[in-house]
């Protein structure tokens, strides 16, 4: 029998902390609480969970900085519950490594709605491979590129520059994925809103200025690990007022194995 799939509520607040938890609940997941920053960081070492809800406002650190210290050790999907609209902090939650973000107070169906779609998108690593984990059925095409000295393996969710191993959050590679997918087609931000919620790019479905502002966040936070010049790129290429597409490279495409 395949292992519950593990959820992670780091949240001070009683209500709001029943109210998710039975939401994870209802979604098939075995959900664990945490009361504060440092517990949160220490069940996710030890749980290693699929899903992390996180509060912003914790009584002893705050969510950023639980976002960061996960993020030295796990891919899990991160969602941060904020009571707080304004944008730099939504901002600044998604550069700590968060992979999405609801505003309090939030409709139980769309943090459901959003967990769905996260749990859609493939997430297999060479850790989890390690551990003896079944990968996700493999994509027919697209599972090996290169470009430029990067080296993407779709099926064990890893990337290489110049052989060095890069972690990325599992929505920075989802991203790369879709433009070295796409190569010299520009995606718009619109586009890579859908992709991240599982839906075709041409499905036509309604993307807010956050949800667009989200992805020129990650987009950045892609960047900076791949060590790319924006000025002058080596893999992401940004068309202004448009999106993004893979600089010209050398060699692109899907290498057969």
């Amino acid at each position: 029998m395949n292992e519950p799939r593990v959820g992670l509520v780091i949240e001070d607040d009683h209500d709001i902390r029943e109210l998710v938890r039975v939401v994870l609940s209802q979604a098939g997941f075995d959900v664990h609480v945490a009361t504060s920053g440092a517990a949160g960081v220490e069940a996710a070492r030890e749980l290693q969970p699929l899903v992390i809800t996180l509060d912003l406002g914790l009584p002893d650190i705050d969510g950023f900085e639980v976002a960061r210290q996960v993020r030295e050790f796990s891919e899990a999907y991160i969602v941060m519950l904020t009571a707080r609209a304004e944008e730099l902090d939504t901002l600044m939650g998604l550069e700590s490594g968060a992979d999405d973000y609801l505003t309090k107070p939030f409709r139980p169906r769309e943090l459901r709605a959003r967990i769905a779609a996260m749990m859609r998108r493939p997430r297999f690593t060479a850790e989890a491979a390690a551990r003896g984990a079944a990968p996700e059925p493999p994509v027919e095409e697209g599972q090996f590129f290169r470009h430029n000295g990067l080296e993407f393996n779709h099926q064990t969710r890893t990337v290489l520059v110049d052989g060095k191993e890069l972690h990325l959050t599992p929505t920075e590679f989802d991203l790369l994925l879709s433009l070295l997918e796409g190569g010299r087609v520009v995606r718009t931000k619109a586009d890579l809103v859908r992709r991240l919620r599982n839906e075709p790019y041409d499905v036509g479905s309604y993307t807010s200025e956050s949800d667009e502002r989200a992805i020129e966040v990650h987009m950045g936070n892609l960047r900076k690990k791949l060590g790319d010049n924006a000025q002058n790129p080596r893999w992401v290429q940004t068309v202004r007022g448009v999106g993004y597409r893979l600089a010209p490279a050398q060699s692109t495409g899907p290498i057969k194995s």
